[in-house]
């Protein structure tokens, strides 16, 4: 995935902030409604900026993962990335992670926000939520 970084000097420590691009939202709106054409119909989905590791990554929270396991969603998400690679663009199953639904971020975003079931576009960025910061997201879908 393709990243602009800015760089801001903070004392003597130097500081990225990693912009999302457009194409990765647009990918990430695709694929969201693609798994909900194949029934997959994630509880919430939402780029998530990551600093300690400095990247982006697509996370996808789904009811079944406690049933069928992550193997089995992994396999789903990346047969329908497959399908759909030429409008997903650089979108790969290694921008993906999955969650469960009361995992800690998921459980922190919902206590922020909630949206309708469909596929939203709202930017969350530099919020506390409950003592935690969250950088930056981009959220398709929390209920």
């Amino acid at each position: 995935m393709h990243r602009k970084g800015r760089h801001f000097a903070v004392g003597e420590i130097q500081m990225v902030a990693m912009s999302l691009p457009k194409e990765m939202i647009e990918a990430g709106s695709v694929l969201l409604k693609s798994l909900d054409d194949r029934g997959i119909q994630p509880d919430a989905a939402f780029w998530f900026f990551f600093g300690d590791i400095n990247q982006w990554k697509l996370v996808i929270s789904e009811i079944n993962l406690g049933v069928e396991g992550p193997r089995q969603i992994y396999k789903k998400i990346q047969e329908t990335i497959s399908a759909r690679q030429g409008e997903l663009g650089e979108l790969s199953l290694d921008d993906v992670t999955l969650a469960k639904p009361d995992s800690p971020i998921v459980s922190l975003l919902r206590q922020a926000f909630r949206t309708a079931p469909g596929v939203s576009g709202v930017r969350f960025t530099n919020n506390v939520v409950n003592g935690t910061v969250i950088e930056d997201a981009y959220i398709y879908r929390i209920v």
